[in-house]
């Protein structure tokens, strides 16, 4: 409940991820009464019930104090004005009151505190029904909240601070677990969503770490390839043409990868609406300088991470030496041992050329540079945070709060496998070397998804705002 424009639809966007409701920054914009459930497992285990606006708290009040004797005012109102137009909207917010539903008041503690606001407390108090206020500060403007605290605490049984727009999973579970304070009655239904909550969160990040195992996996064994006829070949002007085409194929098909695969993770928690500032990292081209500067490992890790990985096999021909020179006969080679882990310019991929038939077969992939797949993780993580820790309530955010805190741009931080340990980088390693050759269900790889999964259950508890600025 609470007054037009207050947050009402963005708390409940939030607390059931439904990021479909409905949004609006005018006033006014619920109109109806919605019913929102939070679905765990295939059933709803908690309904949230999304109010229009009071619009006559004055006159209800005024009716209240009028007829205190009644057991239950709420109930008495709309059997008393369930038909009267000018109270369609108050009765459409009292009926769930009247059915046995606890209250959940919502106001923007960014804004003075009004009269009409003490009505709407008061005439709540006399419900006598369990209630929490949730002050839904969306601006960065706090000097009215220490006088909404002290006034809303006389008449409700719990008042929290939610800012729907940046509320993490902690803090949603947080929540939930303070409704359990306004009516005991609730604790064993509470409990149940909670624990469900908790084991649903589990299951996604384990979908999420599949998903980005397979994105590696499907990343490091890509090929791309051309066949021209030798005929058709006059220079190594030509041969430089196609190896720039290749190239770009190759990238190209990196990068629809991480398309497919961000699309995954935002499918396993829920967002539809989804929007990245221009200043995002994750809105820069996964090739472009501010990735490769931001993210993946440091030099010496790289080094230390690929002598354990061993040699790994490739085409000769690599794409950042220059001068080519091509014979009649295949061309083939590798790069070796601790090599892997000093290449930090080295190309993406190496280029082998075959000639048969009459033909000059181009392919270039799997890829061999060292870092790239360290920074790819990186950058999925940091999309899989985002997801995880992006409040469903937030699709209106900046057109809703013009004085909220802006989104902190990403700029050059570091990713996340840069803070892991050698252990652990050796580990990735010897599963990237692995997945390149086309092995599956290595140890490495197990070994690769458990540390995948201990690195999303901790960006799911943690403040990442001045990490990442989500």
């Amino acid at each position: 409940m609470g007054h037009p424009n207050a947050g009402k639809s963005s708390v409940v966007a939030t607390l059931t991820e439904n990021d479909r409701i409905a949004i609006d920054k005018r006033a006014g914009t619920t109109t109806t009464t919605d019913e929102y459930p939070v679905i765990i497992d295939g059933r709803p285990v908690m309904m949230f019930v999304d109010t229009p606006g009071f619009q006559n708290p004055s006159d209800i009040l005024e009716w209240f104090q009028a007829h205190a004797d009644e057991p239950d005012l709420a109930g008495a109102f709309v059997a008393a004005h369930g038909d009267d137009p000018m109270f369609s909207h108050d009765c459409a917010l009292l009926r769930p009151v009247a059915e046995g539903a606890g209250i959940i008041l919502v106001v923007d503690g960014s804004k003075r505190i009004k009269e009409k606001d003490r009505t709407e407390m008061e005439l709540l108090r006399l419900t006598a029904r369990p209630r929490m206020a949730i002050l839904n500060n969306l601006s960065n403007i706090s000097k009215h909240m220490p006088a909404w605290q002290d006034a809303l605490n006389k008449s409700f049984n719990s008042v929290r601070e939610f800012n729907a727009h940046r509320a993490t999973y902690a803090e949603r579970l947080a929540l939930l677990g303070a409704l359990k304070a306004i009516d005991q009655r609730w604790e064993p239904m509470l409990d149940e969503t909670i624990r469900a909550f908790r084991d649903d969160w589990s299951r996604r990040i384990e979908a999420s770490a599949d998903t980005i195992i397979q994105l590696m996996k499907d990343a490091l064994t890509k090929r791309v390839t051309r066949i021209v006829k030798v005929d058709d070949i006059k220079s190594d002007d030509q041969r430089e043409a196609i190896q720039r085409q290749l190239t770009e194929a190759l990238q190209q098909a990196l990068r629809q990868l991480e398309v497919e695969a961000q699309q995954d993770i935002r499918g396993h928690f829920r967002h539809n609406v989804w929007d990245l500032p221009a200043t995002s990292l994750l809105a820069k081209d996964l090739f472009s300088e501010e990735v490769e500067e931001a993210l993946g490992l440091r030099q010496r890790q790289l080094a230390m991470a690929g002598a354990a990985a061993g040699a790994v096999s490739g085409g000769a021909i690599d794409l950042g030496l220059g001068g080519l020179a091509f014979g009649t006969v295949a061309l083939i080679g590798g790069v070796v041992g601790g090599a892997l882990g000093v290449l930090g310019g080295a190309a993406l991929a190496k280029l082998d050329i075959q000639r048969t038939l009459g033909v000059e077969r181009f392919s270039l992939g799997p890829v061999t540079n060292s870092r790239f797949p360290f920074v790819l993780l990186d950058r999925v993580i940091l999309y899989a945070a985002r997801a995880m820790n992006w409040a469903h309530g937030r699709q209106a955010a900046d057109e809703q709060a013009p004085n909220r805190v802006p989104d902190k741009e990403l700029g050059r931080k570091r990713g996340f496998t840069e803070s892991l340990t050698p252990d652990d980088h050796r580990t990735l390693a010897k599963f990237f070397a692995a997945a390149r050759k086309g092995k599956e269900d290595t140890p490495h790889e197990e070994q690769s998804r458990e540390i995948i999964i201990n690195i999303l259950r901790g960006l799911s508890t943690s403040d990442l705002d001045a990490r990442i600025g989500l």
